[in-house]
């Protein structure tokens, strides 16, 4: 069944704009087909009612989807990288259970946030993170936030219960403390919130990586390999889900 999420409460809810547009001429769906809706981050089968204008009327079956969000939420936060890897990043992460995207201005980041274009940016962000949270059937849309300078980054470190920087020194590293287990102390903990830090192409910098970890950050090792910038997200997101759920 195909999915929309709604802003409002399921009772006398209404799906309308580019949604009602979708169902009636993209999916022709007809009175009596059957949808999920998804409102206040619970996901309910609805029966379509009727169309009224440009409106789509809904009424709840009683029966609700298991939610598939991961049990804790992650926040990634990664240097503004090049091209269209923003949005690659986007798409992927939301699809392996990402609750926000935080992008910053990293010291080695080459591309910066055109302040005129941003509200677009980010607005199509948003899109893409409503589309593949549709697709891989979330009960949550992930946040994409404005980017926000490293030194607010650093500010946010205590708003989460636990937080790691990818760091490609500690991949080089002959020793290095494996991710897993460093999830297995969050999990015991039973953290609720955690925020994962990549840098830009280049990586991040040693003055940016001091100054994470005296603010309360760990390192995470990915591995011996150097990943690049869209992928290292996706690979710690796959982690978490492993060792979670």
């Amino acid at each position: 069944m195909q999915r929309y999420f709604i802003d409002t409460a399921i009772e006398n809810a209404r799906i309308s704009g580019e949604d009602a547009r979708h169902i009636e001429r993209v999916m022709r769906m007809k009175q009596g087909d059957n949808i999920v809706v998804v409102a206040q981050n619970t996901a309910y089968i609805c029966t379509i009612e009727g169309f009224e204008g440009d409106e789509v009327v809904i009424e709840a079956t009683g029966q609700t989807i298991p939610s598939p969000e991961l049990p804790i939420q992650i926040t990634v936060a990664c240097g503004l990288p090049k091209g269209d890897k923003l949005e690659l990043i986007t798409q992927k992460a939301t699809e392996l259970g990402m609750f926000a995207l935080l992008p910053f201005e990293a010291e080695r980041s080459i591309v910066k946030w055109d302040k005129k274009k941003g509200a677009k940016k980010q607005e199509r962000l948003q899109k893409i993170a409503k589309e593949a949270a549709e697709q891989a059937h979330r009960t949550h849309i992930p946040t994409v936030f404005e980017p926000i300078s490293f030194k607010q980054l650093v500010q946010q470190i205590d708003h989460f219960d636990a937080v790691f920087i990818a760091d490609e020194e500690d991949a080089k590293a002959e020793k290095r403390t494996r991710f897993a287990e460093k999830l297995k102390n969050v999990y015991e903990m039973k953290s609720k919130s955690m925020l994962i830090i990549f840098g830009p192409e280049g990586g991040i910098s040693r003055q940016e990586s001091e100054a994470l970890l005296q603010a309360g950050a760990q390192t995470m090792s990915l591995g011996p390999r150097i990943l690049r910038a869209e992928t290292a997200p996706l690979y710690a997101l796959s982690a978490i889900s492993y060792e979670f759920e």
